[in-house]
């Protein structure tokens, strides 16, 4: 008989399963107890009922564990002085989706070698997240390949669905059962709509196909999420960050029902691109939060220990501390910003 599937596929290689790597790298009770009250957290200030604002801070993606173990600390010891206004939660992305090529993130080549040590990238981002737990803070991750929250999913206190994502039937029924609030980004072109839709599907529960625990191929049945939430992310040379924006925002979502607050990305279109005109849409939130705007739940922003980007080369002749994706604002500059939002909240 003529074989007529799986004529492009080179090979299968088997994968651990999550529970098996779960039982590796175990979450101690204090971890857990952190990831559940920042989870909390994160649900009340999405709801107004935490006057705080959340900041979700960190590299575009991680890349190198040292600098990355040296950033989480860093956050970790400010979150210390700033816990009574703000909430910081670390970036921990680990997968990047891609327009075309490109490096797709640790988890799918964590030598950055193209050599697709997609189980070892498993296991140095839970590895990661642990350590991040373990310097006190919360961490986000945008979800791109739905059967990578059963490895890392108990570890993760906020997600984000991304801009290229957001439409995705398959990522909306994800969301609906995980375990965290999500963040959906507007499209591309700047559209809120898509996200708007995206937030109302995934509260609704859904019914699809993904993997357990222990890798087992099944049905997941889920109850929904009753905490998505819009990412303002601008779109198409369009910057959404102003104040008309987020009023014409706040009447879109209240209209569609839905109760909780927004995030404003400081980055990608809002800022053009430019790493340095973040600090210029942070200081307008900032100043919209100041004057009563209650929509406005938290912000985001690129940030590693040096500012700018690097082009993804020899691993051997990478900077330290810098991104290897989008550039990011340094760390002094990342302080400055956060303490500011501390004194005016």
């Amino acid at each position: 008989m003529e074989l007529t599937d799986n004529l492009n596929i080179k090979q299968f290689k088997p994968l651990i399963a999550p529970k098996v790597l779960k039982d590796e790298l175990s979450a101690t009770d204090q971890m857990s107890g952190l990831v559940a009250r920042s989870r909390k957290a994160i649900q009340d200030i999405l709801t107004n009922k935490d006057q705080r604002r959340m900041v979700i801070v960190g590299p575009c993606s991680l890349h190198d564990c040292q600098a990355t173990l040296e950033y989480a600390e860093k956050l970790g010891q400010l979150q210390q002085r700033v816990n009574d206004k703000v909430l910081i939660i670390m970036r921990a992305y680990f997968e990047k989706p891609r327009t075309t090529l490109g490096w797709k993130g640790m988890i799918y080549d964590p030598h950055l070698d193209n050599s697709y040590d997609i189980e070892g990238g498993l296991r140095q981002a839970r590895s990661l997240l642990l350590s991040i737990a373990k310097a006190g803070l919360p961490s986000a991750i945008e979800f791109l390949d739905p059967i990578v929250p059963q490895y890392l999913a108990d570890l993760v206190s906020w997600a984000a669905i991304g801009a290229r994502t957001t439409e995705s039937q398959i990522h909306r029924q994800m969301a609906s059962g995980l375990s965290m609030p999500v963040g959906f980004k507007n499209s591309t072109d700047g559209n809120l709509t898509p996200a708007i839709d995206a937030i109302k599907a995934a509260s609704s529960a859904h019914s699809f196909m993904g993997i357990d625990r222990n890798g087992q191929a099944v049905i997941a049945e889920t109850s929904g999420n009753k905490y998505g939430h819009l990412v303002m992310r601008g779109g198409a040379d369009c910057p959404n960050y102003g104040s008309e924006y987020v009023a014409f925002a706040e009447v879109l979502l209240r209209k569609a029902g839905i109760s909780t607050g927004a995030i404003i990305d400081c980055s990608h279109a809002n800022s053009q691109k430019d790493y340095k005109k973040q600090r210029t849409v942070f200081l307008d939130v900032v100043e919209q939060i100041r004057q009563g705007n209650q929509l406005i739940s938290g912000v985001m922003l690129e940030s590693f220990i040096n500012e700018g980007s690097q082009s993804f080369t020899n691993p051997e002749s990478l900077k330290y501390g810098v991104s290897l994706t989008d550039s990011c604002i340094g760390w002094d500059e990342t302080e400055e910003l956060i303490c500011y939002l501390s004194e005016i909240q």
